[in-house]
């Protein structure tokens, strides 16, 4: 995630669907055996600039490995979906885009190849992108950029009131105190009832010891007191419980927010808004000295099991074509995302100096998927259910987290 948070519990349902799978031949178009002319791909990068990146991206891939690409891209929320619907009728694509936090699900069932079977590894990779892309102790995808999540500060409103931008939870609490005035709140976040919402939470649970197999804990219950502190302080709306990623970027660029919490995702948007000088920090910490645990967002590129081994060893090359030193670059430079390669750290840096922060944040962030795989999506609910409760005035945060974890 980072755009996209939806995760689906289609599990049982395509593990059914994908019986067999093994055994069927894929993807249509060449058939099996013989030489491969063409290679299917699925992903949802389905708005601009992302749609025509991938594209020249894949296509030159496809030049590269002798193949012409022939890509079908759909809305985010309906690919695991389509997934299922192609497994039942034995045409899964011959490469598969997944958002990272799907992949266990999807290799849970079947329906993709380890990696290593065409001699690729992630080696290399930083360690949330290969924990996320890991099922059972089997790599089944290749991700070449991540996001994740940073505080975006307006230049201006924080200079006029000779604030330095927040690195710990007590200044981020005094500055958006003292930048709240008028219709202008000090910070904007989103704790939607929602996987965004849970995305948004987890740096400050995160780096504050909270586990996400148990979150009625002390440390999580710090975390979310902290939001709370935020809203019935005033510095921030309790529309919070409402709105949306897009909708705290929009509150940010209207001079409705002077900090908010987001990702480089909305940059674009953010760049053609006239006047507006901001800049992005890491999440500021609980004390000074500790290092932001925030999750890892990003999609990750797979190779189902079509039961055609011509095709599947095409389609290795073109996931290992997306993933070269050369693409990684390219594709964190057009699309405001980080190279997942660590030794690419300092070279894409000097090249983008304003994805600084978010490359400082994605080296030490955490796959959602890492500790608890498949049952994930299950302690997101219990996260932004706790959160909803609590800033509603439901209960106080640790009792409302025990609610949540207690289903």
């Amino acid at each position: 995630m980072a755009r996209r948070g939806a995760v689906t519990g289609t599990v049982a349902l395509v593990a059914a669907a994908a019986l067999g799978l093994t055994a069927c031949g894929g993807g249509g178009g060449d058939g099996g055996g013989g030489d491969v002319t063409s290679i299917r791909v699925l992903d949802y990068y389905n708005n601009e600039p992302d749609r025509t990146v991938y594209a020249q991206t894949l296509d030159a891939c496809g030049q590269q490995a002798g193949v012409t690409i022939e890509r079908e891209v759909v809305p985010g929320d309906s690919l695991v979906a389509k997934v299922l619907q192609q497994a039942s009728s034995r045409t899964l694509p011959d490469v598969l885009m997944l958002d990272n936090p799907d992949l266990q699900q999807i290799a849970q069932t079947g329906a993709l190849a380890p990696i290593s079977d065409f001699g690729l590894s992630a080696d290399g990779f930083q360690e949330g992108v290969r924990d996320a892309s890991t099922f059972e102790g089997d790599v089944y995808g290749l991700q070449p950029v991540a996001n994740s999540l940073g505080l975006f500060y307006n230049v201006d409103m924080l200079a006029e009131a000779g604030i330095a931008p927040p690195t710990t939870w007590d200044e981020l609490k005094a500055a958006a105190a003292a930048l709240t005035q008028g219709e202008r709140y000090g910070v904007a976040f989103s704790a939607v009832a929602d996987y965004e919402g849970a995305w948004q939470f987890l740096p400050f649970m995160w780096t504050n010891g909270g586990d996400e197999a148990n979150i009625a804990s002390p440390e999580t219950a710090e975390a979310l007191q902290l939001w709370v502190d935020l809203v019935n302080s005033g510095s921030a709306s309790r529309s919070v419980l409402n709105w949306k990623q897009a909708d705290v970027k929009d509150q940010f660029a209207a001079g409705n927010a002077a900090m908010m919490v987001n990702g480089p995702w909305q940059f674009p948007a953010l760049d053609e808004v006239e006047g507006l000088n901001y800049e992005v920090v890491p999440i500021p910490v609980p004390q000074a000295g500790d290092t932001v645990v925030a999750p890892l967002g990003g999609e990750t590129w797979t190779i189902p099991q079509t039961g055609d081994p011509d095709r599947q060893a095409k389609a290795a090359e073109i996931v290992a074509c997306l993933n070269t030193d050369e693409n990684q670059i390219a594709l964190a430079t057009q699309r405001t995302t980080v190279p997942t390669k660590t030794a690419l750290r300092d070279q894409f840096v000097a090249q983008v100096p304003r994805m600084t922060a978010f490359t400082d944040v994605v080296q030490s962030a955490r796959a959602r998927t890492g500790k608890l795989g498949p049952e994930w999506p299950a302690a997101a609910t219990r996260i932004y259910t706790g959160v909803q409760t609590a800033i509603t005035g439901g209960a106080a945060p640790l009792p409302a987290l025990q609610q949540a974890q207690d289903g």
